[in-house]
């Protein structure tokens, strides 16, 4: 008879031993395959994966000359776990910082919160954008530094000193940067501002990512499956700009000692052919281990060179206005060829004044643009907003602002550029807010004449020149003119008509081409082609803004321009002439002699500002 208690005990050590292997077994599975943490040692114990950053896209001017390539730099990498016996002293000796400065970098590489995706495995960024020379006494004694080890990448060459505000700047990713894109990983870089902001996706291609095989003691012994798994990094798109460099230089010698913008465009298809704001700065600064401490300089002056003025910047268009303006009152019949208004010395009504320069009066709708009579424009205007047309001062500005936004006012224009403000025209709820609803067509008077509460930036005001030159409709301007591999939103080829009849453009542009003949624009006038304009003096706290808005040939226009100069005085002492022969040279190939002799002289010429309050 078979003894029941033993074979009860036997099976028992049979399940007892079933389920410790099945533990066993279960356990190792979670150690090597579910948990990271072990995968990860294990895999960084035999291979070494290495990231191969792709060359970013290369970004050349609108004939073929390039503006932007790239230059090896290094990164030096530190994988925490494999550091041994790190003589600290020599490591820092070699890479020329201090060990207060070692011990810093190594809390911020392993700060989780800074570095989000810090693991003590894998290969962390130590320091970024090294050139030959800063990494070569490093690289020759890196057997010595377990742990560490040097990446190849490029960083930014420039071939003018130039388009700094156009062309951008590249910095180390934030983990804001990281959290919205998992491409990014930190150490990485990305454009910060600027075409290399606004294209990052095209221009930065893909990564690549070589393994590699290690033996027990970390030594590199080939790659893993000669390559089999290795993925080739794919470079960045290229792109062509718009712009002429050549017209950059020369808009950035004008303006050189001034604060202001000069944006110039291509009117038939919105292409931004220059694009100057001043004061401005080397691109080649904000490169390299010292951009930080550059940015911080250049952050920290008065005139605030690191502005982009062309479309960050706000200012009362001042005349230049009043063509837009002629526009709207023709279109709503409030003014016609025939009108004339008296100007003896300006618009006079009750109490109220408005000054104005000497000229004949009564005066009509072309010689008040020729000769910029602020007389014209206050009646022009005053008819418009009082007329029996609308049933209140409110409706007849809501209309005159609907057409305003239709020609590129109010609200950014959206060029492929980040950071474009909008700019101000005010509606009727507006002044219902400041005034309690009491106020007519007197009271907001300064609006005619593009003061008062109206501003644009200096690209609203070369795309008026530009709507203008096309006699009724403008592309939205834009700074890339092909995309390698890429194509170009649609709105950048898109006409966008702004609803004013095209007989009203042609009055605007008669009255342009007079003030170039014997007007406030007689400086623009160039024997080679027929040139239009229209001044600007823009009333300020201090002196007077200097502007000039225009575009040239008359009836087959090829460049439309805007020069914008703070306290420059009138607009014919520097906007009328600066905004001359930036045309000059597009239309003619060269500066006569006669021009850069004048060119010497404006570049020499300094605007004293004072440091005015940050």
């Amino acid at each position: 008879m078979k003894n029941q208690k033993f074979d009860n005990r036997s099976v028992f050590l049979r399940g007892l031993v079933v389920a410790v292997v099945l533990l066993f077994v279960v356990r190792l599975f979670s150690i090597q395959v579910l948990n990271p943490k072990y995968r990860e040692s294990a895999n960084s114990n035999a291979f070494l994966r290495k990231t191969i950053y792709p060359a970013r896209g290369v970004i050349f001017d609108r004939n073929g000359k390039m503006l932007v390539n790239n230059q090896p730099a290094y990164d030096v990498t530190v994988v925490m776990r494999q550091i041994a016996h790190l003589d600290t002293l020599a490591f820092c000796k070699a890479l020329d910082i201090t060990p207060e400065f070692f011990m810093e970098r190594m809390e911020q590489v392993k700060d989780r919160r800074r570095n989000p995706g810090y693991s003590s495995y894998t290969s962390q960024v130590f320091l970024s954008q090294l050139s030959q020379e800063e990494v070569a006494p490093l690289r020759e004694k890196l057997y010595q530094f377990s742990g560490f080890d040097v990446q190849r990448r490029t960083f930014r060459l420039y071939s003018y000193q130039a388009a700094a505000h156009l062309l951008g700047d590249m910095g180390e990713v934030s983990r804001s940067d990281i959290e919205k894109d998992d491409y990014y990983v930190q150490g990485d870089f990305i454009g910060k501002q600027g075409i290399e902001s606004y294209y990052e996706k095209w221009l930065r291609g893909e990564k690549g990512q070589e393994i590699l095989l290690r033996d027990a003691v970390g030594r590199i012994q080939g790659r893993y499956m000669d390559g089999a798994y290795d993925v080739p990094p794919v470079a960045g798109s290229n792109l062509t700009l718009s712009i002429d460099i050549e017209l950059q230089l020369l808009g950035e010698r004008l303006m050189k000692n001034k604060i202001g913008s000069i944006v110039a465009i291509e009117p038939s298809t919105g292409q931004v052919l220059c694009m100057v704001s001043a004061p401005s700065f080397n691109p080649s600064d904000l490169v390299g281990r010292h951009r930080s401490e550059n940015y911080k300089e250049l952050s920290e002056l008065w005139s605030k060179p690191l502005l982009n003025r062309t479309i960050m910047g706000t200012y009362p268009p001042g005349s230049t206005f009043k063509t837009a303006q002629d526009l709207v009152m023709q279109q709503e019949g409030a003014i016609n060829t025939e009108t004339l208004f008296p100007c003896t010395g300006g618009f006079v009504y009750n109490n109220l004044r408005v000054g104005c320069h000497a000229h004949s009066s009564p005066i009509s709708l072309r010689d008040a643009i020729a000769t910029s009579c602020n007389g014209y424009f206050c009646w022009g205007y005053y008819r418009l907003i009082g007329s029996d047309k609308y049933s209140s001062a409110q409706q007849a500005l809501t209309v005159w602002k609907d057409y305003m936004v239709n020609q590129g006012f109010g609200y950014a224009l959206g060029i492929d550029l980040p950071g474009e403000k909008r700019g101000m025209i005010p509606n009727s709820q507006y002044y219902d807010r400041i005034y309690n609803r009491h106020w007519s067509g007197l009271t907001i008077i300064s609006n005619s004449i593009g003061q008062g509460e109206i501003t644009l930036t200096p690209l609203q005001i070369a795309n008026l020149g530009a709507t203008i030159a096309n006699r009724g409709f403008f592309v939205t301007p834009h700074v890339v003119k092909d995309i390698e591999n890429g194509q170009l939103d649609s709105i950048y080829t898109e006409r966008r008509y702004t609803g004013i009849e095209r007989q009203y453009y042609d009055h605007v542009v008669e009255g342009m081409r007079e003030s170039v003949l014997s007007g406030t624009c007689r400086a623009a006038a160039r024997p080679e082609y027929e040139a239009c304009g229209k001044t600007g003096t823009a009333q300020n706290n201090g002196k007077d803004h200097s502007a000039f808005m225009g575009f040239a040939p008359m009836n087959d226009p090829k460049i439309a321009i805007a020069v914008y100069v703070e306290n420059g005085g009138f607009g014919a002492t520097y906007g009328v002439p600066i905004g001359a022969m930036i045309m000059e040279l597009y239309l003619n190939g060269h500066l006569s002699e006669e021009s850069e002799k004048l060119a010497s002289e404006i570049e020499k010429r300094v605007i004293s500002y004072g440091e005015r309050e940050r």
